[in-house]
């Protein structure tokens, strides 16, 4: 069973691991993100994108290899494993592949983050999506770890940092953020150092 966390809410890998029978430690581990679209007509449609901000201790990513997306999918230690245009069908929308003992040393913390494409010429904004969740599951077992359900909590955001999976000593935690951005994707690369 997975641990459900809300807002605000830290809790260790290794722990989580521990608790789920994984042996020999968590190495490889599957970040997947998903939403549904239900509340719009407008015509066109949703196009939700997952990234990952790998930050130094600045808060910044070193140079803009660090920024893995759809256009960009491998960084050191980090595979996103593809663009979903539509949302539609269960399961998780986006995947970002992470493994553990290859992310650089000098990488403190992974930013997990969702926008909206052309949110702005459309017209669409976060209070338009629902069952938005991140969850962590092991690579190799497949089992789920954590799961973080958002909630309805937007309103005319078009970016939301989602999660952190960083580093306090020498193990790694993850963290439920949950925090709207507007300005889309350029505001959220603005913010972590990414020139674009």
């Amino acid at each position: 069973m997975a641990v459900s966390l809300s807002k605000g809410n830290k809790v260790s890998l290794a722990k989580v691991a521990e608790e789920a029978g994984i042996s020999g430690g968590l190495t490889k581990i599957l970040v997947g993100l998903g939403w549904d679209v239900n509340r719009y007509d407008g015509g066109a449609q949703f196009d939700l994108d997952a990234a990952a901000f790998m930050l130094a201790g600045t808060g910044k990513v070193r140079s803009s290899d660090d920024f893995i997306f759809y256009n960009q999918k491998i960084g050191p230690g980090v595979e996103h494993l593809g663009d979903n245009r539509t949302g539609e069908g269960d399961g998780d929308d986006e995947v970002i592949k992470i493994d553990l003992t290859a992310i650089p040393a000098d990488i403190e913390k992974i930013s997990f983050t969702v926008t909206i494409d052309q949110a702005e010429e459309r017209r669409q904004n976060f209070g338009m999506v629902e069952n938005s969740y991140i969850r962590v599951m092991d690579e190799v077992s497949g089992t789920e770890l954590i799961k973080y359900d958002l909630g309805e909590d937007f309103s005319i955001e078009t970016a939301v940092v989602v999660a952190d999976l960083y580093r306090h000593n020498g193990e790694w935690k993850f963290n439920a953020i949950g925090s709207g951005f507007s300005g889309g994707l350029a505001a959220l690369c603005q913010n972590y150092g990414v020139d674009i």
